[in-house]
């Protein structure tokens, strides 16, 4: 291992990409010559050491090479051939700190997907990939495991905080923009959870039963965008099973979608304990990640073994192997040695968190102009939410210590082994601090909430009350319901009948019930703001920042509304207390099936279908000046394009989200598209959307054609999925389209 050590520090580079860096990227062409030269040199033992990698902390150190950041897992290369050892963190949120593996070891934390979802701003997304990208490299990794889009089907998944929202085109956009930025650095990024990782309850056991233009339409979709625009080195299959077969061994998902539909040319890793046989290998996955998980070495010990009796030829190892090398000399991993302890610029990183945090809140309602707060404000109480300590983090794999490390960690917030991999935390800046710092000549109080009656009979006495709320998610839990929880509802109903001048902020990972809404006038949405999240937070509430956040998923009025308004596998009673949580276990149960009735109509789609009015529709979101829409031009045929003007109206400078929806006759609205034009008071811009075929289309899964029939179609440019300002029509050819 010291010669490994040796070859990764012969050459020194800087954390940013250079043009030299980026020369090293190969053409795909050039990548795969130059992958097959190595492939021809290469052992059998060889190949097959880099079809599976252990995770580092399972190992005794005297078994991990020397050197090595301790992080997911890492892959041994080939140092005679110069294959560089891959070395994998997890990444979405930040560089993330699994269970504190890397003791005192702090990293810059974004806000969750969620939030990043709702700046509905694929540049901000590729600022925060190539910012995370260059704190990994820094700390010695070479392969981030980013890239997360499942669709939010159910608001009660546990792991919708690290997702980007419920519409394929939104996610697709902005997750393949994320993972540009990321490989900028010369990384291997990944997209995951491929497919139909949609909840957490029994993800090692259940089943999605989907038909195939349904998932085409939806899910697949939001993956095959994501593919297209950030070429990511790698994807992760999922946990659960699709059609009765497991994500990691399922052909029609691995070989018949992803590489003769999409042309994929890069390799499939599994999730951490996601695979079951060797045989995968012949279904298309084509590397083991974190082999002590799974019930065997399927991909080394066991794979030794079916090359030996001859049930796995040969061929198959080099096929995965190239694939490997393949995204290795694609993204110019091998060409840029890991020189790991680079000097990182953590306040530069921070200045990115939290353009993005600011970007990402949400304003939902404002009764009355209450916000922006006004400047010559004498006393805010403040209540709840942990403001004085910092900002909530989701738990699980994405979790990050953020810098200056977590200040409050709440107690019992899991249980057994799950309390080291989900930790319930508060970092960055915290609200208050920030709050104090905006008014400086305000009182400004704080109480933590616990006792609502003192709550109330503080914000008597106060000019306002600002209460902060959290509803914690994590990585392996779902929640069971769509309340706040934690006694949360009551004290926002104290404290709003005390003073009619309260202001919630809600830090979620998903959308929650709001039975005190009528009493409160302003509204926020912060979701996890990350690393200066407090500070995002009071500068949006001073108006120093406009609003320009809009909802990237539907908030339901009540869990009826839910396809499943019961969460499918939580009736089912977990069998081990103990391991319930870990990875979605649940130990000893049989696999059972679970459907999403609205098949490729999920989130706003399914609202549209049913006729239902949510609490929140998708796309909300409201900004302290005014927008008008006018000039509407629609142009159909064989594609569909849409014209209008965007004229901001009001006294401040803003950025607005129009949104452009079209409804095909007996079908649901779908999004086609949106501009997020910043103007000045009285500026005014135009906005061209053109629609993107797939999204306007039906997939025939029997002639495995995309079809967009012809005929009319509405067309609304919108402020929300459920608020049209203009509307228009057109008549589109029939187009037919490969996958």
């Amino acid at each position: 291992m010291k010669r490994l050590r040796a070859i990764l520090l012969t050459v020194v580079i800087s954390t940013a990409l250079s043009p030299v860096a980026a020369a090293a990227r190969e053409s795909g062409d050039a990548a795969e010559r130059r992958a097959e030269q190595t492939l021809s040199k290469m052992t059998l033992g060889e190949k097959v050491r880099l079809l599976h990698g252990p995770m580092p902390m399972m190992l005794p150190p005297s078994k991990r090479p020397e050197g090595v950041a301790m992080g997911a897992g890492f892959i041994e290369g080939v140092p005679r051939l110069g294959v560089p050892m891959l070395v994998e963190t997890d990444a979405s949120l930040g560089v993330s700190n699994l269970m504190e593996i890397r003791k005192g070891d702090v990293a810059t934390a974004l806000p969750s997907g969620l939030s990043l979802a709702s700046t509905w701003d694929p540049e901000i997304a590729r600022a925060g990939g190539k910012m995370i990208g260059s704190e990994a490299r820094a700390k010695g990794f070479n392969v981030m495991l980013v890239g997360g889009v499942n669709l939010v089907r159910d608001p009660r998944a546990g792991r919708n905080f690290e997702y980007l929202g419920e519409d394929p085109l939104l996610g697709g956009e902005l997750v393949g923009a994320q993972i540009a930025g990321v490989q900028s650095n010369n990384i291997i990024g990944t997209i995951k959870h491929y497919a139909l990782n949609a909840l957490e309850t029994g993800r090692n056991i259940h089943s999605v039963i989907m038909d195939e233009g349904a998932m085409r339409e939806s899910d697949l979709l939001a993956f095959q965008i994501g593919i297209e625009k950030g070429n990511p080195g790698s994807v992760m299959c999922a946990y659960n099973r699709v059609g009765g077969v497991f994500a990691c061994e399922n052909s029609f998902l691995l070989n018949d979608v992803l590489r003769r539909d999409w042309g994929y040319k890069g390799y499939v890793m599994s999730d951490w304990g996601a695979v079951h046989s060797t045989e995968a290998l012949l279904k298309g996955l084509d590397q083991q990640s974190g082999e002590q998980v799974d019930a065997k070495r399927y991909f080394s010990t066991e794979l030794t073994k079916a090359l030996e009796e001859k049930r796995i030829p040969v061929s198959a190892v080099d096929t995965a192997a190239r694939r490997i090398l393949r995204s290795i000399y694609a993204h110019g991993v091998a060409d840029n040695p890991l020189q790991p302890g680079q000097p990182i610029d953590y306040d530069a990183n921070a200045a990115v968190a939290q353009k993005a945090a600011e970007a990402g809140i949400v304003l939902l309602r404002n009764e009355g102009g209450i916000l922006p707060l006004a400047a010559g404000v004498r006393s805010i109480l403040v209540v709840g939410g942990n403001a004085d300590a910092g900002v909530p983090g989701g738990g699980g794999s994405s979790q990050v210590v953020p810098v200056g490390g977590l200040k409050r960690v709440v107690p019992g917030a899991s249980t057994g082994t799950a309390a080291a991999f989900a930790k319930r935390g508060y970092g960055g800046t915290a609200p208050l601090d920030a709050l104090r710092a905006e008014f400086p000549n305000a009182r400004i109080s704080f109480l933590d909430g616990k006792d609502a009656a003192a709550a109330a009979a503080a914000a008597k006495a106060a000019d306002m009350a600002i209460v902060f709320t959290e509803k914690y998610a994590t990585e392996a839990i779902d929640h069971p319901d769509l309340s706040l929880g934690e006694g949360q509802d009551a004290l926002i109903d104290a404290v709003a009948s005390a003073n009619a001048k309260t202001v919630v902020v809600l830090q979620t990972g998903n959308p929650v019930l709001m039975p005190w809404q009528a009493k409160v006038p302003a509204i926020l949405s912060a979701w996890f703001g990350g690393q200066r999240g407090g500070d995002a937070i009071a500068r949006i509430l001073s108006g120093k920042v406009n609003p320009s956040g809009h909802l990237p998923v539907t908030f339901p009025a009540s869990a009826d509304q839910l396809p499943n308004p019961v969460l499918p596998g939580s009736n089912i009673p977990p069998a081990n207390k103990e391991t319930r949580a870990v990875y979605g276990l649940q130990a000893g149960l049989q696999p059972y099936d679970i459907s999403f009735p609205e098949g490729s109509d999920a989130g706003y789609r399914w609202f549209d279908k049913k006729g239902l009015k949510p609490l929140y529709p998708f796309g909300h979101g409201l900004s302290y000046t005014s927008f008008r829409y006018d000039g509407l031009k629609v142009t159909g045929g064989k594609t569909l394009t849409v014209r209008f003007t965007v004229t901001n109206t009001g006294d401040r400078e803003g950025a607005d989200v129009p949104q452009v929806y079209v409804t095909r006759p007996g079908k649901a609205k779908r999004l086609i598209g949106w501009g997020k034009p910043d103007l000045k008071p009285g500026e005014s811009r135009e906005v061209t959307v053109t629609a993107d075929p797939r999204v306007l289309a039906d997939f025939d899964a029997k002639a495995q054609r995309w079809v967009v029939p012809a005929g009319p179609v509405k067309v609304e440019v919108a402020t929300s999925a459920a608020d049209p300002v203009l509307t228009g029509t057109a008549r589109l050819s029939r187009v037919t389209r490969k996958p």
